[in-house]
């Protein structure tokens, strides 16, 4: 074995931390409550049909 390799930690991410730390300014945006809320309706939409089949 080599003491030279590389472990692949840091460098392997390290594409993803600066996608993530990019600010896009034409990025949407929706509030926590709207996702839940079509969340909740999918689940009891899904609840119905499965309940008429």
């Amino acid at each position: 074995m080599s003491s030279g390799q590389n472990s692949g930690g840091l460098m392997s991410s390290a594409g993803l931390v600066r996608y993530f730390d990019s600010d896009g300014s034409n990025t949407p945006t929706m509030d926590p409550r709207t996702v839940v809320a079509f969340g909740v309706l999918l689940g009891v939409l899904v609840l119905m049909l499965n309940a008429t089949a």
